[in-house]
């Protein structure tokens, strides 16, 4: 139930910041998926490494 209620107000909060803030929200979308691409980035090249 507690799992439930976290997941509905998460998704609520979601929509408001989206709503309201868009600009913040694509600031917060752009630093997590440069995050990623960092992350994509370090794999790739320790994989380049241990092969070579």
């Amino acid at each position: 139930m507690l799992k439930k209620i976290l997941t509905w107000g998460g998704l609520a909060f979601l929509v408001f910041f989206i709503a309201f803030r868009p600009t913040e929200a694509g600031g917060v979308v752009n630093t997590i998926a440069g995050a990623i691409g960092d992350v994509g980035e370090g794999f790739a090249t320790f994989l380049t490494n241990l092969v070579t």
